[in-house]
């Protein structure tokens, strides 16, 4: 079943412990929200199936909607529905990064910068240094609250857990799979009107998997990296010059070196409602503008286009802010 109480801390770190050993070690983060409660949450930096090292992405300018629709900084833990069109993390679905761009790191090492707590180390102690910072986790609450949390000692125990991708799991954390139910750490800091964003994945989970169940789809190839994409989405036309209904438009390019039947593929948008491209073929190296229509919804809040090949498989996604989608008859380039 999916997880149990999915949702996000927002609050402000305080301190942050590193753990060593090879049972599970996890990065240790005190929170406390606008009240003075306190959290913990704590985030995997080692797998307990092989392979151990985690796949990590960490992008120091992050723009996506979904930060539009999170809770007030400070405000504490936030349940979350998991589906589209919500603060709900999806790697799959939410076209948050390039999976192709996950790296693996050890756990911990001698030495600087060459562990994975190093890497969450420049960021959460940025944010401890600056008052006016926020933290997101995303993941599941801890079941039972100790009387004393066993990391910080603060009390009761509350807190985060499971701050990483949570479908496409094999053995008995398969169980743990559902879509829109996603960990992970974005920052906020106001001074530089910058989110830092920061997701990890074991190497054993798919990248391919059910929209309903989140379990692994048997046999589907593993997705392109977005520059090895033999179709993929070039620009979007958003925001027309003109009154509602505007002419939206995305454009397609076959970047390969031989023609790509288009019949069954299709376009999806951010509350998954999808458009069929034109039938036809497309010569490699050309473009196709597609016009959009019957209920495809490009936002001018921000939203987000997937391209979904004629099994329904993922080929390649982008995202647009409510910033970049105000800019009148500008087409956006991805």
């Amino acid at each position: 079943m999916p997880l149990n109480q999915y949702g996000v801390l927002a609050c402000r770190a305080v301190e942050r412990r590193r753990e060593g050993g090879d049972d599970s070690p996890h990065y240790q983060v005190h929170l406390t929200d606008n009240d003075g409660t306190s959290y913990r949450a704590a985030i995997n930096v080692l797998s307990q199936q092989s392979p151990s090292e985690l796949l990590y992405i960490a992008l120091d300018d992050f723009r996506h909607p979904m930060t539009q629709l999170l809770p007030p900084a400070g405000s504490g833990w936030t349940s979350l529905p998991s589906r589209a069109g919500t603060a709900s993390l999806d790697f799959i679905r939410g076209n948050l990064f390039d999976p192709s761009q996950m790296r693996t790191l050890p756990p911990e090492l001698p030495g600087v910068d060459n562990d994975l707590a190093d890497l969450l180390d420049h960021s959460v102690e940025r944010a401890i240094a600056d008052r006016t910072a926020s933290v997101y986790v995303f993941g599941q609450r801890f079941g039972e609250p100790a009387p004393v949390d066993k990391v910080f000692r603060f009390r009761p125990s509350d807190g985060i857990h499971d701050v990483h991708m949570n479908q496409g799991n094999t053995g008995r954390f398969r169980d743990d799979d559902g879509v829109w139910q996603d960990g992970g750490l974005l920052l906020h800091f106001p001074a530089e009107s910058r989110w830092i964003a920061i997701f990890l994945a074991f190497q054993s989970q798919a990248w391919h998997t059910d929209d309903t169940t989140g379990h692994t789809i048997a046999a589907a190839p593993p997705p392109p990296a977005g520059d090895e994409a033999t179709l993929r989405i070039l620009a979007a036309l958003v925001n027309p010059v003109g009154p509602a209904p505007e002419a939206e438009t995305v454009t397609l390019v076959n970047t390969s070196a031989a023609p790509v039947d288009l019949n069954g593929w299709h376009l999806s948008d951010q509350q998954q409602h999808l458009l069929a491209l034109p039938a036809g073929s497309l010569e490699p190296g050309t473009t196709i503008v597609v016009p959009v229509h019957d209920g495809f919804n490009l936002g001018n809040h921000g939203g987000s286009i997937t391209l979904l090949d004629p099994a329904g498989l993922k080929v390649h996604g982008v995202a647009y802010t409510e910033q970049q989608a105000q800019r009148e008859g500008q087409t956006l380039t991805f």
